[in-house]
C-alpha cells in the first residue's frame, strides 16, 4: 500500500509563497516539488521545478510573483491504502513524478514519488 512508503514528513507551500521562495525550498530540501495547501492544511493544488522554470521563461516579476499562479489546480492524488503499482501507473500516464497523498477530506497526509516507487520495487525484488 501506498501508505507504506509515503513521506509523511513533507514540505508543504502556500498559495500566496513567492516562486522564489518555492524555489529556496526545494533546493533546500533537495525535492522536485510540493504540495500546495490553504490554511486547514487541504490540497489547492502542486508545484514542481519545471512549471516554475517554464513560467520564469516569460518576463514577469519572479521574487514577487505567487505560487497560485503557477501551480497546478487540478491535482492528480492518492490515497494511502491504494496499491502501489496502481499509483505507479497513474503517475506514468499522467507523466508526474510524485503524487500528494490525501485523505477523505483533501488533508495532505505524506507524498510518494516516482524514486520511492523504484526504491520499493528493488527492495522487494
Amino acid at each position: 500500500m501506498v501508505g507504506e512508503i509515503m513521506h509523511s514528513d513533507i514540505v508543504k507551500l502556500k498559495r500566496e509563497d513567492s516562486l522564489h521562495k518555492a524555489l529556496d525550498i526545494m533546493y533546500d530540501h533537495n525535492i522536485n516539488g510540493a504540495p500546495v495547501v490553504d490554511e486547514n492544511g487541504k490540497l489547492t493544488g502542486m508545484i514542481v521545478k519545471a512549471d516554475i522554470y517554464r513560467f520564469l521563461m516569460e518576463e514577469g516579476h519572479y521574487d514577487t510573483c505567487p505560487v497560485d499562479w503557477v501551480m497546478a489546480k487540478d491535482v492528480v492524488t492518492a490515497k494511502s491504502d491504494e496499491d502501489i503499482l496502481v499509483v505507479a501507473k497513474r503517475l506514468r500516464e499522467k507523466n508526474i513524478v510524485s503524487i500528494p497523498v490525501i485523505d477523505d477530506k483533501n488533508t495532505v497526509k505524506g507524498i510518494i514519488s516516482i524514486e520511492d516507487i523504484m526504491d520499493y520495487v528493488i527492495k522487494k525484488f
